[in-house]
């Protein structure tokens, strides 16, 4: 079997390092290169294509899902294996539907990352047990009879959404909700992702068309 080549991509030099050492003691895994966001990443992957990115989701510049999304249009031989320490439902679906392979936690240990890695490679897809967990207890909810109108925020996206109309930046609306300008930049790749538009022009437009943030209303309609 040939060797499985990784592109380690995370914002932290201190785990990029450590998950890089760990991948170079593996017979038949290559790491290929770093990289500390989904740009960089990029740029690495059209200079050197590996079989496997391991992604981090919150990165400066480019974040995880924005990436995996490029990623995928643009070499979609290349497979993405997420490797985070979010473990919420609001960060696993947009991965995947962006194109995820596999989706992994950072609190998991170096076996269960080798693991994922070689499902990925040799199967195409791996979740770590309590992702799939999660995926399997939603899809057993009870399905509404009328489909809804507009996609679902949760109430962290709401929140965010909110301060992002009223114009303002990532800085201002993690201080805000006390949460890192990383995290905030998650949040609006996903709400981007969940209502279908490309910047924050067509974000104001389908917001004040659908009235989805109106006295309180639910998304749903």
């Amino acid at each position: 079997m040939p060797d499985i080549r990784v592109l380690v991509v995370d914002d932290h030099a201190i785990l990029r390092d450590g998950i890089r050492s760990l991948l170079e003691r593996q017979p038949g895994i290559i790491v290929t290169g770093e990289a500390s966001n989904g740009l960089e990443a990029l740029e690495k992957i059209s200079a050197d294509p590996p079989d496997i990115v391991l992604m981090d989701i919150a990165m400066p510049v480019m974040n995880g899902i924005e990436a995996t999304q490029r990623i995928k249009e643009l070499y979609p031989r290349v497979k993405v294996l997420i490797l985070t320490q979010h473990d919420d439902r609001e960060y696993i679906q947009p991965l995947l539907q962006a194109g995820a392979s596999g989706y992994v936690l950072k609190r998991s240990g170096g076996r269960e990352v080798l693991t994922a890695i070689h499902h990925v490679y040799e199967q195409g897809a791996f979740l770590e047990p309590s992702i799939a967990r999660q995926l399997l207890e939603s899809y057993a909810q009870p399905v509404p009879l009328a489909a809804p109108t507009t996609p679902s925020l949760t109430d962290r996206e709401r929140e965010v959404l909110r301060l992002v109309i009223i114009g303002k930046s990532n800085k201002e609306i993690a201080h805000a909700l006390h949460i890192s300008p990383k995290t905030v930049s998650v949040h609006r790749s996903n709400i981007m992702a969940k209502l279908d538009v490309n910047n924050s022009i067509e974000l104001v437009n389908y917001v004040n068309q659908h009235r989805i943030l109106e006295n309180g209303a639910n998304p749903n309609g």
